[in-house]
């Protein structure tokens, strides 16, 4: 698991500065709920999870919800009456549903009941192909949750062995049916890149993600990350590392077929078949907006002040026993980070950057990023914005070194 970021420390009060909390209105405003449970850890995550289901008193599987609802007190008391309605609602994890279902419509219930949820909010949840059923479905749906993201990877058997996923490949497709059948949309996440995945192999994929007809996917090259199971495996030569080409060569065919089957890119790594598909939470990182990060290891952001809080469980459930925050560390961003941010973020979105976000160097080497065909001729000309070519996608870092973003400046993130 990758360690905290530094920052100074938070206090125990929680409470933010007044200047962040001025801010709080001036976007849309989300929660994020971070369940950190697991039935097995998967060779290749770092994600703050854990598979115990008791991990000592107000960190069990039995009592997190209760756990987390005062840390949502919490978030009610230090926000008071700047708070706006909340816009989006992601509970992710780990393995969200390992939950009972109404133990997560208890916590939505929270979010309601503190800060009101608005009329067309986006309430979504993470799940693994084996862990829903289509009476827990029916539940978070009447309960208001309006979307699933299953966590589907790939439709081959060795590749989600190597991998370490248990489900079965049919299960997915039985998943998005109880899904949809609920009234709920769906989203398939997929992951290529990894050891052993054949160009085949991830065509097979995407083909079996499309033929359940999703509202959205998400495709995501495979990181090794330093700690994973995977990373030691790679180091011993037991498994090869991913290797860059490939993961472009993969790239450009998920964009190809999702592409010739109606969806749409909207971020790097993001298609949805509509407008109305995308994922507004994730949309909301991207764009700066605030939120509340709940539960261990969790951020939150408010008015250019990042938090994190601790990343155990138990040390979670203490802290909030106690009265205190469970916010470990945070920053406060200045001026040129927040603008970096921007920057970096608002360039991988479909949309594209308003070239007059840009310092004067990055206005000057946009012509040569649309010579490079790093970025779109016509936005960059007509609507003065930057727009990633499809090779740009593939070298987005590149576009921002060379797009004058100002600097380096950290990345968004929710949980």
């Amino acid at each position: 698991m990758p360690r905290l970021p530094d920052g100074e420390p938070a206090p125990p009060s929680g409470e933010l500065p007044a200047d962040a909390l001025a801010r709080l209105g001036e976007g849309r405003f989300g929660v994020y709920l971070h369940v950190p449970f697991c039935a097995v850890r998967c060779g290749y995550c770092d994600f703050n999870t854990y598979t115990l289901p008791e991990l000592g008193p107000g960190a069990s599987t039995t009592d997190y919800a209760g756990t987390a609802l005062a840390e949502l007190d919490l978030a009610a008391r230090v926000l008071g009456d700047a708070a706006p309605v909340v816009n989006t609602v992601f509970v992710g994890g780990g393995t969200p549903t390992l939950l009972p279902p109404a133990d997560l419509v208890r916590l939505l219930d929270g979010v309601r009941e503190r800060f009101g949820l608005a009329d067309d909010a986006e309430v979504s949840t993470e799940a693994n192909p084996d862990s829903v059923t289509p009476e827990g479905l029916e539940v978070l749906a009447r309960g208001g949750f309006t979307r699933v993201s299953l966590g589907m990877q790939s439709a081959v058997p060795h590749v989600l062995a190597t991998l370490d996923r248990t489900h079965d490949p049919a299960r997915v497709g039985t998943a998005v049916a109880a899904a949809r059948a609920a009234g709920l949309a769906t989203s398939l996440d997929l992951i290529y890149g990894t050891p052993g995945e054949s160009l085949e192999d991830w065509r097979t994929s995407l083909e079996a993600a499309l033929a359940h007809e999703p509202d959205h996917v998400s495709a995501y090259a495979l990181v090794v990350e330093e700690g994973t199971r995977m990373a030691t495996q790679v180091r011993r030569g037991e498994l090869p590392a991913p290797d860059g080409d490939d993961e472009a060569d993969k790239y450009e065919l998920a964009d190809s077929v999702l592409a010739q089957a109606g969806y749409d890119w909207y971020e790097v790594s993001n298609w949805s078949r509509t407008p109305e598909g995308r994922c507004r939470h994730n949309e909301g990182y991207w764009r700066g907006d605030a939120w509340w990060g709940v539960g261990p290891g969790a951020h939150g952001h408010v008015g250019g002040v990042r938090w994190w809080n601790v990343k155990h469980p138990r040390a979670y459930a203490a802290r909030l026993a106690a009265g205190e925050s469970p916010a470990a560390g945070r920053e406060t961003l200045t001026v040129e980070q927040r603008h970096d941010e921007e920057v970096l973020l608002g360039v991988r979105l479909r949309e594209g950057l308003d070239l007059a976000r840009l310092d004067d160097a990055g206005r000057t080497a946009v012509a040569g990023l649309v010579a490079d065909g790093l970025l779109e001729g016509v936005p960059a000309v007509r609507d003065r914005r930057a727009v990633l070519t499809l090779r740009g996608r593939l070298l987005a870092d590149t576009v921002v070194g060379g797009g004058g973003g100002g600097g380096g400046g950290g990345g968004g993130g929710g949980g």
